[in-house]
């Protein structure tokens, strides 16, 4: 390299859990690349999404903001980044080049955020009145709009597989656009690159080759808590979480199971490729490789899926960093169990190649001296909302509707099998979490608080209803359709009482 400073490689992936790899006691999982990346640096964990969705955790990797500093912790698909230094472009500050190739998720939908360039994949958008990349390439390969004609859903759990050649399939496609982009690189700077996998994130329609890799595999069945075999005594936000769950049967959710751990070995499988083109170009050893994910995905596990909850399946990531060789900052071979989060994923990178943190950053660098005592979670500001407090060994799930909180033993119950905050034994501390759990409320959040303490509102029943755009379905993208005022996501509402 001309420089002396190292190339940053950061792979993000969506709605992969950090249960859902070989390493981290799943068997059943396929990840042969991500497991031998891992036993070369270092894996966190216990590294949590804040803000276990799309948007807001995009938002939260790129600023090394939290939900409050940077403005949302719903989902505002209309929200500009905010007007501060986002990391592509505290790497560009420093003299890298910066490229992003897929998945950003930001508005507008071309906004480079920092890097110099972007190849974008924007999951078929075509509302906006802009065509991505991935959109262009498969016009140019005689496939134009041709992308969802497996008419599957991007929030459903029905599947099939891949109806394209698997060359153009979107994780193909960003495999290949990266591999490019690296060897364009300009040899006289280092530098910055980010990739953004649109999977395993739904709709769940995987190459056949990699449902053929899971033909004899026994797939991992999902795990249920006491908790949620009283139905009658649970709140609002998981009474509709089970509802929505309910629509498959057993059968269909692990088929579907199936099918998601495909898409994450075609995204392994891809990373493998990407780490043999780094190795052939002869600067593997000059780049800190990082591979994580924005949130994760229940399967099915207490009877749920996707994600918007604080169950370790939806905010528990991977977190898994290589350093560039004889980095005396970061280690080989190593799990470390601090408390880590996506806001610390900027800091931590700019902190290996010894650039400064912009003073907007509220993460901390994961290689540093500096600890989180607890994490804060927050998703919602409606009747679905929840928030989370998690220490170094217990954790605090709360949902205002119903006035409900749990307390789980994260140490000697890493499933969230038993809710603990009924137990006598374990008061004082659920009062301890409460009471910091409402240090960190703002805004909306302070009508559930009276007198200092967690009120909430009372509770009610939900009654699931049809949802007639099937959770956001995507169609003929050919001729394109005209520019409309429609959300990017419907999400599925109860059907109102008569």
């Amino acid at each position: 390299m001309a420089s002396n400073q190292p190339n940053v490689f950061l792979i993000v992936a969506d709605h992969w859990a950090a249960e859902h790899l070989g390493f981290a006691d799943n068997p059943a999982a396929i990840t042969p690349g991500l497991n031998e990346l891992s036993a070369c640096g270092i894996r966190f964990a216990n590294a949590y999404s804040e803000c276990p969705v799309c948007i807001p955790a995009r938002r939260t990797l790129m600023t090394g903001m939290n939900p409050k500093s940077h403005g949302d912790r719903v989902f505002n698909d209309r929200l500009r980044i905010p007007d501060v230094t986002t990391m592509a472009q505290a790497f560009r500050d420093a003299g890298y080049q910066a490229d992003a190739v897929g998945k950003l998720h930001v508005h507008p939908q071309r906004d480079r955020i920092g890097f110099d360039s972007v190849i974008l994949d924007d999951e078929g958008r075509p509302q906006w009145g802009m065509l991505d990349d991935y959109d262009i390439y498969l016009g140019d390969q005689g496939l134009p709009g041709r992308q969802f004609d497996h008419g599957m859903s991007n929030n459903q759990y029905n599947w099939r597989p891949w109806h394209l050649d698997e060359a153009h399939h979107p994780t193909s496609w960003a495999g290949r656009m990266m591999a490019r982009t690296i060897k364009r690189r300009d040899p006289n700077k280092p530098a910055f690159w980010y990739l953004g996998f649109r999977h395993p994130h739904p709709p769940l329609v995987p190459p056949q080759a990699f449902l053929d890799l899971y033909r004899d595999v026994e797939i991992d069945a999902p795990y249920v808590g006491d908790w949620v075999k009283d139905p009658e005594n649970l709140p609002f936000a998981i009474s509709a979480l089970l509802s929505r769950t309910n629509l498959y049967t057993d059968a269909q959710m692990m088929a579907a199971k199936r099918a998601f751990y495909a898409l994450c070995t075609q995204i392994d499988y891809q990373i493998r490729y990407l780490v043999g083109t780094l190795r052939l170009e002869g600067i593997l050893d000059d780049t800190i490789i990082m591979f994580t994910s924005d949130h994760g995905d229940m399967l099915g596990n207490h009877n749920m899926a996707a994600k918007r909850i604080f169950y370790e399946s939806s905010t528990n990531i991977p977190m898994i960093l290589t350093a560039n060789k004889r980095n005396a900052k970061a280690g080989e071979g190593v799990v470390d169990n601090r408390l880590a989060t996506f806001a610390d994923v900027m800091p931590t990178l700019l902190d290996l190649c010894d650039i400064d943190v912009p003073s907007t950053v509220d993460g901390i660098s994961m290689v540093g001296s500096a600890r989180h005592a607890y994490i804060y979670g927050e998703c919602g500001e409606d009747d679905h909302s929840s928030r989370m407090i998690r220490d170094d060994r217990f954790k605090l799930i709360y949902y205002p509707v119903g006035n409900h909180s749990q307390l789980f033993d994260m140490v000697n119950d890493p499933r969230e099998m038993t809710d603990l905050a009924c137990d006598p034994t374990h008061a004082d501390t659920l009062r301890r979490l409460q009471g910091r759990l409402v240090s960190e409320m703002y805004g909306s959040d302070l009508d559930w608080i009276t007198d200092g303490k967690l009120t909430g509102k009372p509770n009610r029943p939900y009654t699931w209803a049809p949802h007639r755009s099937l959770n956001s379905q995507r169609g003929d993208g050919w001729p394109p359709s005209p520019k409309v005022d429609i959300p990017q996501i419907e999400w599925t509402k109860e059907r109102q009482a008569d």
